[in-house]
């Protein structure tokens, strides 16, 4: 039975009800109290030592994880379309931990395996500081990003199946060959999906960073720490503004890359 013109008004009120609440108003917030003294106490606001090292840490993080996300995503997705092997359910459940455990918990994972007393602890002692360190904030990024790469480029794989693949071995590809001309193009915009996620998703985390960060300014401060910051530490609460809104902006130029994406694909 078609819903009636009133059912369907009601259901889009409540819809765009529950968006401006939950999302328009928070955002309108921020944004007022970050322009509220003017764009230029903004800018100054963003441009301090503090900023600009937390900004920098932040890419430096996306830097190394997304390679690494890219590398291991694409290969254990080509291992759980391709492949059969024992253990293969194991290796999907171990994908989705991330979603399923809270950033917390991988946090204090983390400090139990690589702190001062944990089970790989003395790669201290070779002058090695993961726990509280640029090492640390990369590995609990790398765990918390780790599903986005595969399971955008698992469904691709296989929609596009072997044939090609098949194909092209049969003419005297070799592995890489078949990899570089054939499956990689054919991938690739599952891959640049679980790309942007990977970024968003890195230059957003808090909970993991937070636990195996030493949190000073200029050493493993990322944006989002020096939000909490500024915000709970030093009572400056148009610094966290500030800073969330440089965090946000950042998020929207990932948005459209991939909505400009999105756009791009379904011309082809």
């Amino acid at each position: 039975m078609k819903p009636s013109l009133a059912s369907r008004l009601s259901l889009r009120f409540v819809a765009l009800a529950y968006l401006f609440v939950l999302l328009l108003v928070p955002i309108g917030v921020i944004l007022y109290r970050t322009f509220e003294n003017g764009i230029v106490a903004f800018a100054q606001s963003i441009s301090t030592p503090a900023a600009i090292s937390a900004l920098n840490v932040s890419l430096l993080i996306v830097a190394i994880v997304v390679p690494v996300n890219v590398i291991f995503g694409i290969v254990v997705a080509l291992a759980l379309v391709r492949g059969r092997f024992p253990g293969r359910g194991l290796l999907q459940a171990v994908v989705d931990l991330p979603f399923a455990v809270s950033p917390i918990v991988v946090g204090v994972a983390l400090i139990m395996l690589w702190g001062a007393n944990g089970w790989f602890g003395a790669v201290e002692d070779l002058g090695l500081k993961v726990i509280f360190g640029l090492p640390g904030m990369v590995l609990a990024t790398i765990f918390v990003t780790l599903p986005f790469v595969v399971r955008e480029v698992e469904p691709v794989l296989r929609e596009i199946g072997e044939e090609q693949e098949q194909a092209a071995a049969t003419l005297g590809a070799n592995t890489w060959q078949t990899f570089w001309r054939i499956t990689l193009p054919a991938i690739r915009w599952g891959l640049t999906y679980g790309i942007v996620l990977t970024v968003a998703r890195a230059l957003g985390e808090f909970g993991a960073v937070i636990m195996v960060s030493s949190g000073f300014p200029g050493v493993s401060q990322t944006l989002t720490l020096l939000v909490h910051a500024r915000y709970i530490d030093d009572h400056n609460t148009f610094g966290a503004y500030s800073a969330a809104t440089l965090l946000m902006a950042i998020a929207v130029i990932v948005l459209l890359l991939m909505t400009l994406l999105d756009r791009k694909r379904s011309t082809e």
